[in-house]
């Protein structure tokens, strides 16, 4: 996810202004959101179609219209949201039939059947009385599910130590609808893996995906699923889109949001709302082992420790870059990761860290590098939705991933 750093911002932020507008639901249906409304765009329509995902959500209308009540349904989401997300995830492993021509380590399948299936299930009738609020408890049911975010399970026992990474949606899909997000792509080549560690020592990594919207956040969704694991787990990271060619060790995350629009064009700027705010640190830190991350040679891209924040100086009212890192009693304005989802999935995720009292525990943000096109192929509205390149630049980033999290694992 990028760090909407100035010169980035202005014309990411003029493109997704293009707003689209959600056609009027049906009487007795729920309105479809700004992200299902993308759906019927032709880059979408193509990826489904080249996974072999395009027949999911018939299948699951046929589904809800068979379920004759609210537990029945319910059961329905459930099979449906955790077999979307098993489905990808052994589609990017290499397990059964590719079901299509796109590569099999693209991202972009899941989280657009993801969302034909919350709009069939927007727009479902049952045969039974259903209130909004059951409604949305069955969207929220089938959003965790088909996430990973509730299928979360390591080993018991000794001698293997447990990782957790989270990645995210694709992002910034008014601007172009082709795009792929590298740490979901991760999350899904990673799921359920085992990797030597650079100590010697075996890992087990669960990952899960988070969507790119504010209201999710504060909701709780990052705390709710990483609350039962850290406690667990030797290692934790979340990971997203950051900067062309290079990745990103975030040394700072700041508790300010930004405004830049998310997948539902909203906007937020504000102070990052989290459970007890009188005791919310305006800085959290990461405790990865930054300098053996920097220092190995994990993959194609460089890795950077980034130092700088933009903060509000103690009684200053003018935001300032410090290079270096927050000065003593200053107000965040922007982590090292910036003041998008990015930076706020890594501050929460390492308040959640501090206040379970794992001051200790290894965790941080990695920003990887943009995932780009191929020459030639980067006009949204003449280009492919895959090339050549952009599938070799995604394999590099994932194997990147996996090469840091096995330095970072092992240099405790």
């Amino acid at each position: 996810m990028t760090s909407i750093r100035s010169a980035l911002a202005l014309p990411l932020a003029a493109a997704c202004l293009a707003l689209a507008t959600p056609p009027a639901p049906a009487a007795g249906t729920t309105a479809v959101s700004a992200e299902e409304a993308r759906l019927d765009r032709a880059a979408p329509q193509e990826i489904l179609r080249l996974s072999g995902f395009a027949s999911l959500a018939p299948e699951f209308a046929d589904a809800l219209a068979d379920a004759d009540s609210f537990a029945a349904a319910g059961r329905t989401v459930a099979r449906y949201g955790a077999g979307l997300w098993r489905r990808a995830v052994d589609r990017a492993q290499g397990r059964g039939e590719a079901g299509g021509v796109l590569s099999r380590d693209d991202d972009r399948p899941l989280y657009w059947s993801r969302l034909a299936l919350t709009r069939e299930l927007r727009s479902w009738r049952p045969g039974f009385t259903i209130t909004e609020e059951a409604r949305a408890r069955l969207l929220d049911r089938l959003e965790r599910s088909s996430r990973g975010q509730d299928s979360i399970r390591y080993p018991a026992g000794k001698g293997v130590k447990r990782i957790l990474l989270t990645g995210f949606d694709p992002f910034t899909l008014d601007r172009d609808t082709r795009i792929s997000n590298p740490s979901g792509a991760t999350a899904l080549a990673l799921d359920g893996t085992w990797l030597r560690t650079s100590d010697g020592s075996l890992a087990r990594v669960e990952t899960a995906v988070f969507p790119v919207r504010w209201q999710d956040f504060a909701d709780g969704t990052v705390e709710r699923t990483l609350r039962p694991h850290l406690p667990e787990v030797d290692l934790f990271t979340t990971v997203s889109q950051g900067r062309p060619g290079r990745f990103d060790i975030e040394r700072t995350n700041g508790a300010w949001r930004g405004g830049f629009p998310d997948n539902e064009n909203l906007s937020r700027t504000e102070t990052v709302p989290v459970a007890d705010p009188a005791a919310q640190p305006q800085w959290t830190s990461t405790t990865l082992p930054y300098k053996a991350i920097t220092a190995a040679s994990t993959g194609r891209f460089p890795v950077y420790d980034n130092t700088s924040v933009t903060e509000l100086p103690a009684g200053a009212g003018t935001p300032v870059v410090r290079p270096g890192g927050p000065t003593p009693g200053s107000t965040a304005r922007a982590g090292g990761g910036g003041n998008y989802l990015s930076n706020e999935i890594a501050y929460r995720a390492t308040l959640l860290r501090d206040r379970l009292g794992l001051t200790r525990l290894p965790g941080g943000h990695v920003h990887t590098p943009v995932l780009e096109f191929g020459p030639g192929n980067t006009d949204p509205a003449t280009g492919t939705v895959t090339d050549a390149e952009f599938v070799r630049n995604r394999l590099d980033i994932i194997a990147q991933v996996r090469a840091i999290l096995a330095v970072a694992a092992g240099s405790r």
